[in-house]
């Protein structure tokens, strides 16, 4: 995989990731009281740990496909 982002893009999708991972762990830790289902705390640490990866690997997955994005 090649870098395909800079540094703006990567700290970004690494703020976003670990945002994500936060959010994901406080779901499933306190999800189950409020009645929030299961999946939803999983796909938001699925989310953050993919977006955490993008970040800390400079290569993003929409960019490899041809698209282009703002950071």
């Amino acid at each position: 995989m090649q870098c395909n982002i800079d540094a703006k893009g990567k700290a970004v999708r690494l703020v976003i990731g670990l945002a994500f991972i936060a959010a994901g762990v406080l779901l499933l830790v306190f999800g189950g009281t409020e009645g929030v289902p299961l999946g939803v705390g999983i796909g938001c640490l699925a989310g953050g740990a993919f977006s955490t990866f993008e970040g800390w690997s400079g290569w993003c997955a929409i960019r490899a496909m041809g698209f282009r994005t703002r950071l």
